[in-house]
């Protein structure tokens, strides 16, 4: 497919503003760029897809997510008084949604998000699942509505100490079962939409001895982990409680850090613990409205970057507007710090594609997060006419000022048209609703239950 009459936005190394520009997509790459004429003299029967006139971006990555939370939209709490902490938000939320979810009801909540995130132009996903009472195969409930949607995602259970050594070890087994099957010649094809972590809640709920199992499950599997880290101040207090020091030298020495691990939040990390995620070349993954609405704390983000931690941009099971959680990104660590000069918008920019991308790369080799000859062709166009210049160097203001998932028109993840002209091709949206609005209720009544 050629895609023409585009403002081509590269980003990447060669960061360019192409006015009148092409990209040649053969597979599930870009195997050529350029001015459109140029390329449609080189490829004059390729079947085309003309822009008229409208940006052409990479894609937009997730690097935290959690599909299993779409049914808390709307939901009433139990009775009683509203949580008034992180802890309180869990055991009264979070804990109760994921303990009502049946396998059906994981794959249809990721459904839900999937549709969000195509209509938003965000291709790549890290989710981070957890259903206890739907263990077994509840990845691949989920891998069923990624590969059906086209979207691309890695995918993790979340390993805990709270449902009990049984529900620890089954959420183990899961990991490794569903690492080991994506690894497989079974799932080849899929490996270019399709990759898998060892999940992992906090440290607060994971003992030493469960972290041992799990070190002792992933040995030899090339993978690593997805954990949150000291999201909550709870987090912190409860590893210098136990274990006589802070969740990130916790986590260093035990070996769950490293340079395939991504440590989700980070927001109470100090000094010592940044330079620990620094040494093992751990990733983090920033989640401001997660962050924000849970009233947990403002993450150093501006410090991990400056001391050469890659900080990418995830939601925590946000909605997958990954333009809207750049903007919070910017703004939020100018109001936290009273200066506005913090958090520019090309560190905005950087942390959301360059930083995704070295996170995306954990799992998929081929670049993402840019436009380039041999990156994955997901490519998103959206119906935004500058009123300034656009060049280069000016335009992560023009995404943080201007831009939203709403203008997106069309998306396209490994050279696969998912939305063109705002309506979806592989979901169908009304009745992928229309389906969650009963299992909505179902599930509702079995959290009212608990």
């Amino acid at each position: 497919m050629l895609i023409t009459n585009g403002t081509i936005v590269t980003l990447g190394a060669q960061n360019r503003v192409i006015a009148n520009g092409a990209v040649y997509i053969r597979g599930d790459k870009i195997a050529d760029i350029g001015k459109t004429q140029s390329l449609i003299s080189k490829y004059p029967i390729s079947e085309r897809l003309d822009a008229h006139g409208k940006l052409v971006l990479p894609g937009s990555i997730v690097a935290h997510t959690h599909f299993y939370g779409a049914f808390a939209r709307g939901m009433s709490l139990p009775p009683g008084p509203p949580p008034k902490n992180f802890p309180e938000i869990l055991q009264q939320l979070w804990w109760k949604i994921d303990r009502a979810l049946t396998l059906e009801d994981c794959k249809l909540s990721a459904l839900v998000c999937l549709v969000d995130a195509i209509r938003n132009g965000t291709t790549t996903l890290i989710d981070h699942h957890a259903s206890p009472n739907a263990i077994d195969g509840s990845l691949d409930a989920i891998a069923d509505a990624v590969l059906e949607a086209g979207s691309r995602a890695s995918l993790c259970y979340e390993v805990t100490d709270r449902n009990g050594a049984a529900g620890a070890r089954a959420g183990i087994r899961e990991n490794v079962r569903f690492i080991k099957k994506v690894a497989s010649d079974e799932w080849r094809v899929a490996r270019n939409r399709l990759a898998a972590s060892f999940g992992v809640h906090a440290s607060f709920t994971v003992s030493d001895k469960t972290l041992e199992q799990c070190l002792d499950a992933i040995d030899g599997l090339n993978t690593g982990f997805h954990i949150h880290v000291a999201e909550d101040i709870s987090d912190e207090d409860d590893a210098l409680q136990k274990y006589r020091m802070r969740v990130g030298d916790r986590l260093a020495e035990r070996g769950v850090f490293g340079q395939k691990t991504i440590a989700a939040h980070c927001v109470h990390v100090d000094a010592t613990e940044i330079e620990g995620l620094r040494r093992t070349k751990t990733h983090v993954a920033h989640n401001p409205r997660s962050n924000m609405n849970n009233a947990v704390g403002v993450a150093d983000a501006l410090g991990m970057l400056r001391r050469g931690v890659n900080v990418g941009l995830g939601n925590d099971g946000f909605t997958n507007n990954q333009l809207a959680e750049m903007k919070t990104a910017y703004l939020l660590h100018k109001s936290a710090r009273r200066d506005p000069r913090v958090m520019g918008a090309d560190q905005v920019v950087q942390m959301a594609y360059a930083n995704n991308a070295n996170i995306a790369q954990v799992f998929w080799k081929p670049r993402l997060g840019e436009l380039c000859v041999g990156a994955f062709a997901d490519i998103i166009l959206l119906d935004y006419v500058p009123y300034t210049p656009l060049t280069a160097g000016n335009f992560p203001w023009h995404l943080i000022f201007g831009m939203d998932g709403t203008h997106v028109t069309h998306t396209i993840c490994a050279g696969k048209l998912l939305m063109k002209d705002r309506a979806l091709l592989t979901l169908d949206e009304e009745a992928i609703a229309a389906r969650a609005q009963e299992a909505a209720k179902r599930v509702w009544k079995r959290v009212q239950s608990q």
